[in-house]
């Protein structure tokens, strides 16, 4: 039941050219650096990456952006990064925008294995082009709803607060964000922690993610924590 791997490096060891990757996080907030960091130096390539943002220009998602690891970016918000603009731009970078409520949705149908979902989020717009949709009684009026399917990703990559060995995970505060959905739905799911502990040092009312969706876990080290804008009043 020991899942722990040493560091980012043995954790990512088996995650090749062109797979799928969830990523969780919002903004710059829960994000997991040392697995990014470690996925820069290993310089994989063809990545299709699954997360609500794709960080900024020298942080998070953007590392890899900056490289030119990633082939498509599956988000809701892209616009804090220079870089990726100017890769979707260019045509560099294909990119899948998503509703943030569908992209959540998205990833905890692949959790409890089911293959779509039904939203009314998109009708009528761009996002609806080319897909499938069916129209349901709802509140005694026939309304139109999209077909989205389930995510499938070779692996999700998140970042706790604290963790056992066993998996078990304890998110803080908003750093919780998508973890927990993405938690539960990579085929492979690896998580660093700012804590790592032994089983039965976390209280079990606080464990936000079971370890049964948790396949290796370590202990990071040197985050930054760093914010994504930072506004202070004028003085008078």
């Amino acid at each position: 039941m020991n899942k722990t791997v040493a560091n980012a490096e043995e954790a990512i060891r088996d995650i090749t050219d062109n797979m799928t990757l969830m990523l969780g996080g919002f903004g710059l907030c829960g994000i997991p650096e040392n697995c990014i960091t470690a996925l820069v130096k290993k310089g994989v390539k063809g990545l299709t990456c699954i997360a609500n943002n794709a960080g900024v220009d020298d942080f998070g998602i953007g590392l890899l952006l900056q490289q030119h690891q990633v082939k498509k970016m599956i988000a809701s918000y892209v616009g804090e990064n220079a870089e990726f603009e100017r890769q979707l731009l260019s045509g560099e970078l294909e990119v899948e925008l998503i509703p943030q409520g569908t992209l959540a949705t998205r990833c905890m149908a692949a959790g409890y294995g089911m293959p779509a979902i039904f939203t009314p989020a998109g009708v009528g717009t761009e996002i609806a082009i080319g897909k499938e949709s069916r129209k349901f009684i709802v509140d005694g009026a026939e309304k139109e709803f999209l077909m989205e399917y389930a995510f499938d990703a070779d692996f999700a990559i998140v970042k706790a607060w604290k963790g056992d060995t066993q998996g078990n995970l304890v998110f803080r505060e908003t750093a919780r964000n998508f973890n927990p959905l993405m938690a539960m739905a990579g085929k492979i799911t690896i998580a660093e922690v700012e804590e790592l502990v032994q089983p039965g040092e976390l209280n079990p009312d606080h464990i936000h993610t079971p370890g049964i969706y948790v396949h290796r876990i370590f202990q990071g080290v040197d985050y930054e924590k760093r914010i994504e804008q930072r506004t202070v009043r004028k003085k008078n």
